[in-house]
């Protein structure tokens, strides 16, 4: 192995590729079919999760990026059936801290994560353009290239390791690519706390001129995580 073969692999070893399926994103920021029809969408960042592949499929304009996308697709599939296993076995010491109505076990929270894994994959491999790679808090594209954009379980939930000067530099590239409203998911850490600095933001993007919403949504898998925000441009 290359000393550039290594340090790929040393970089996607940091790197936690799990994601939701398509039916989570609908319940997690509270979404219809009809009203992402004709719209132009980025899940940002997206990682594994299957909403890009079944959503093209479906005749939807979505765009998926991620820093993991700089990696080719059979890494990434290996990659993330490994964090699955790993995954799902420190679920099983920690699964009182989940609320299990969504999911009836962790097996069947297994199957969703393996469907979302299979799904993402596949679909890279024949829309490889819908798969753009990134590393946030920059963002190469247009300014408001796109409708909506969906960011689920990056921001907010990671407080402990992005600090508050990276939060508002991601929401301000996130609203450069976006035309009408962003919807973010969930608002709360890994404990389960609400991000502490989410009022701040929430003025900051209110001064703005964005139209701000703390929205209830019917999903609730980690203990309190069942809220987004949902931000409106004027």
């Amino acid at each position: 192995m290359s000393q550039a073969e290594q340090s790929m692999k040393l970089e996607l070893e940091r790197i936690v590729f799990i994601g939701r399926t398509f039916e989570e994103y609908i319940d997690m920021f509270s979404l219809s079919n009809e009203e992402l029809k004709g719209k132009k969408i980025l899940d940002c960042p997206a990682g594994a999760c299957s909403f890009t592949a079944v959503g093209s499929n479906n005749g939807l304009n979505v765009t998926a990026c991620d820093i993991a996308y700089y990696y080719p697709g059979d890494n990434l599939k290996n990659k993330g059936l490994q964090d699955i296993e790993h995954a799902m076995e420190q679920m099983e010491k920690s699964k009182r801290n989940y609320i299990w109505n969504y999911f009836k076990d962790v097996e069947d929270l297994k199957k969703h994560r393996l469907s979302a894994l299979k799904d993402c994959t596949n679909h890279m491999k024949k829309s490889s353009e819908s798969y753009v790679p990134v590393t946030l808090p920059s963002l190469p594209f247009n300014d408001e290239e796109f409708d909506l954009l969906l960011s689920a379980h990056f921001l907010f939930m990671y407080a402990d390791r992005l600090d508050y000067k990276f939060h508002l530099k991601t929401l301000d590239e996130l609203l450069r690519v976006t035309k009408e409203e962003i919807r973010i998911f969930p608002l709360v850490d890994l404990e389960g706390k609400r991000y502490e600095h989410l009022d701040k933001l929430i003025e900051y993007l209110t001064i703005q001129g964005c139209v701000v919403d703390e929205v209830k949504v019917p999903y609730e898998f980690q203990k309190n995580a069942n809220s987004m925000l949902k931000i409106i441009k004027s």
